[in-house]
Order: C-alpha cells, then sequence, then structure tokens
C-alpha cells in the first residue's frame, strides 16, 4: 500500500466513526433561483417556529449560547448582560443600515464602549483606527444574512457597514436576527445563494460570505482542542421574535 493509499485510508476509517447529521446529496440548480427562494419563504411562513426551534438545538448542540426577544431595542441589553457576566465592555457592531436599527446609543447607555462601523468609504487613517478598534474589541455585534436550522449555521455577507472583522476578531460574537433570514435546510441555503448571485448588484456586492458553525475550535496533533484561537471562543445568535 502507498503511503497517499494509506493516509486516505486513515481519512475515511476516523470519518467513519462519526457519521453525519444527514446524508450528502446532489441538488439540482434552480431555474428560476427567484422563484424557488418565493416558495421556500412560504413554506417557512407555517413551519418557522419548528424551523427556529430546531436551530436553537443544533446551536446549542455546537456550545452556542442562544436568546430570545421580542423587539430589536431589547438586544442592548443582553449585550451588556453579556458584556457583565465576562467582564468586558468593548464592542464593536456593523453600521445601523446594516443591522437595520441603531444600537449604539443603547449599548452605550449600557455602559459599554460601542463603536459602529461606518456606512460609506473612509480614508485608509480612519480605516486603520477602526481595524485597530476591531482587533482591540472584547465584543463584535453583527446581523445574520441565513440562519440554516439544519445545522445551526449563521451566514453574513461582509460589505460597506459590515465588515468580517467584527465576526472574527473579538472573542464573543453576537449576531441578531429575526425569522426573514431563516431557512430549514443546507439546500434552501443553496438556493438562496443562487438569488443571491443571480443579482449581484442588489445581494451580493460584499467581499465573502462567512459561514458560522459554532464557536472557532482548533485541535493540535494529539487531538487537544481548544476554543478562541482563530475566532472568537463564544458565539451568541439573537433572535428577534
Amino acid at each position: 500500500m502507498t503511503a497517499r493509499a494509506e493516509f486516505i485510508g486513515r481519512i475515511r476509517r476516523e470519518t467513519s466513526k462519526t457519521p453525519g447529521l444527514f446524508p450528502a446529496t446532489v441538488a439540482e440548480r434552480p431555474a428560476d433561483p427567484a422563484a424557488a427562494v418565493e416558495r421556500v419563504r412560504r413554506q417557512l411562513a407555517e413551519r418557522w417556529p419548528q424551523a427556529i426551534r430546531r436551530f436553537q438545538e443544533e446551536f446549542e448542540r455546537l456550545a452556542g449560547v442562544f436568546h430570545v426577544v421580542p423587539r430589536m431595542d431589547q438586544v442592548p441589553a443582553v449585550v451588556g448582560r453579556i458584556a457583565r457576566e465576562r467582564s468586558v465592555r468593548r464592542v464593536i457592531c456593523w453600521s445601523a443600515a446594516a443591522l437595520g436599527a441603531d444600537l449604539g446609543e443603547g449599548l452605550r447607555q449600557e455602559g459599554l464602549d460601542a463603536v459602529p462601523m461606518p456606512d460609506g468609504i473612509v480614508g485608509e487613517p480612519e480605516a486603520r483606527r477602526l481595524r485597530e478598534l476591531s482587533a482591540a474589541a472584547e465584543i463584535g455585534v453583527t446581523g445574520a444574512d441565513l440562519a440554516i436550522a439544519e445545522t445551526g449555521t449563521l451566514a453574513l455577507i461582509s460589505g460597506r457597514g459590515r465588515p468580517r472583522s467584527t465576526s472574527l476578531l473579538p472573542e464573543y460574537h453576537v449576531a441578531v436576527f429575526d425569522r426573514r433570514v431563516l431557512v430549514e435546510t443546507v439546500e434552501q441555503a443553496g438556493v438562496v445563494l443562487e438569488a443571491w448571485h443571480a443579482e449581484p448588484a442588489r445581494s451580493m456586492s460584499g467581499g465573502a460570505i462567512t459561514f458560522i458553525t459554532g464557536p472557532s475550535r482548533t485541535a493540535d496533533i494529539e487531538l487537544t482542542l481548544t476554543r478562541g484561537v482563530h475566532g472568537p471562543r463564544e458565539v451568541h445568535a439573537i433572535f428577534i421574535e
């Protein structure tokens, strides 16, 4: 047996010890992505309570922390509680336009040093300052563009007012979303991605899509698991009813 065959064989043996949540299948690309998304939305209009319960189960299975609030204006109180329990206070957040609400003042009323990201293009000195603030922040507050119930995954599009650094650099990531971004399956998420790509000027102006499935996990060669090495060590999701 060659070294390559032996190596691949070991990978197959190890991966077979932990079967996935569902079998992998190939789905057809929708001929009309926008119409396919509308069908998904109609289905979820009745099934969203079951979908959000499934999202919570899978998200918490991955060590995520799930919160529910009735309204957006109650989000700062949840972030404030998270900050106080961890003795931190430096927060960066997506812009008001990206979040759909201005959380800056509410976060400051919670005693936090909150810095919202700007919506427009900034010069290099300001961009450098914002990068430094992002690197020093302890909590990053973002929205979410997709929440996949089947896997407890959050998907975020980067762009103006919504940099990737907000979710990747702080030790604690807090994502805020409502049922409009909820999908049940990875296949449905793929349909939404097709629709985004079909209208790049409207929906895909960001530089990247980040899929977040639980806190950052890293294992060394001895399989010693460590959280927070290559990203947040805690991920919180706040669902707005």
